[in-house]
């Protein structure tokens, strides 16, 4: 691939994601004017591609934000805590680095063997809303991407019992924190083609990654495989993330079944109970999208970010 050939590549993907991240923040409200938003940075691709972006969209978004790159050393053995600091120092940001033992934490309480993520994150999380707290922060933004969340619907559906994903935007449970995930729309192959091009210092996550057989990774590899198989099939997943009728499923707290009567009132569209079901594809992005020029690819993108 010649080097003409290889700059058209990235930019194409560069304005897909772009594209892709300023309309997540268009359709779920992700930044207003005057947020402090606090960039979780982990050292893996979905953290850097996420304040790369982010600051892109920064110089000319018609809205008014601060940006804070923030990552927490754990602690982990061997743990490379020179990477970041070094890599950020070359940006025009402010970030910090919390150092706080929660590494120690979970393998005092978690035995050989078993899974650490789950006291790992929440630890890390009452870490990330501590400081989030005391900093004035209004947004955390996190790099998880649409596969992440396509993944964590069948994990809570096959091992949880229950419907639910990622939400783009999210509440902490006390009120205090807005959490966001502007790469929702984002393919985690972009990002990781969109890393290897940026060659970013990876840092890779020996306390939870390495452990092998975990049913995430299970649910990754069948995700795959439909993929390769049936060419669209997980955009139509993630299009049915989006397009939920809570009145043809089976939940009584969403939904009031037991209030239903008889009404004499026509609905419109009528009773579609015994209609031949319409199955249509979603739109989505595609690897090959048009050529647009820089200018008006731009505007594009920097449009969703101005919300009100």
């Amino acid at each position: 691939m010649t080097d003409k050939r290889s700059k058209l590549e990235f930019n194409k993907l560069q304005k897909r994601l772009r594209r892709n991240v300023g309309k997540a923040i268009m359709d779920f409200s992700m930044i207003e004017d005057g947020d402090k938003i606090m960039v979780c940075l982990s050292g893996g691709k979905d953290s850097y591609t996420l304040l790369d972006i982010l600051m892109n969209l920064q110089k000319s978004a018609p809205v008014k934000f601060e940006l804070i790159a923030v990552n927490l050393d754990q602690k982990q053995p061997g743990f490379p805590e020179t990477v970041l600091p070094n890599y950020l120092s070359t940006l025009d940001i402010p970030f910090e680095i919390i150092e706080e033992d929660t590494y120690s934490v979970v393998k005092r309480v978690i035995p050989e063997g078993k899974t650490t993520c789950g006291l790992c994150s929440r630890l890390r999380r009452g870490v990330i809303y501590g400081w989030a707290e005391r900093h004035g922060i209004t947004k955390i933004a996190l790099g998880h991407h649409r596969d992440d969340m396509i993944e964590t619907l069948f994990l809570n559906m096959f091992f949880g019992g229950s419907m639910k994903s990622m939400p783009p935007k999210l509440k902490s449970d006390d009120g205090k924190h807005i959490v966001i995930r502007p790469l929702a729309y984002c393919k985690e192959r972009d990002i990781a083609k969109y890393a290897k091009a940026k060659n970013y210092p990876i840092i890779p996550c020996n306390l939870c990654g390495s452990q092998e057989n975990l049913q995430r990774q299970n649910i990754k590899m069948m995700l795959q495989d439909w993929d390769r198989k049936y060419p669209g099939r997980i955009e139509t997943i993630f299009k049915a993330m989006t397009n939920v009728a809570p009145s043809h499923l089976a939940d009584n707290e969403i939904y009031d079944f037991k209030g239903l009567s008889q009404d004499v009132a026509s609905k419109a569209g009528g009773d579609t109970l015994f209609d031949t079901p319409q199955f249509n594809l979603p739109e989505f992005d595609t690897d090959d999208d048009e050529d647009d020029s820089d200018e008006s690819q731009q505007s594009k993108s920097i449009q969703f970010v101005n919300i009100g």
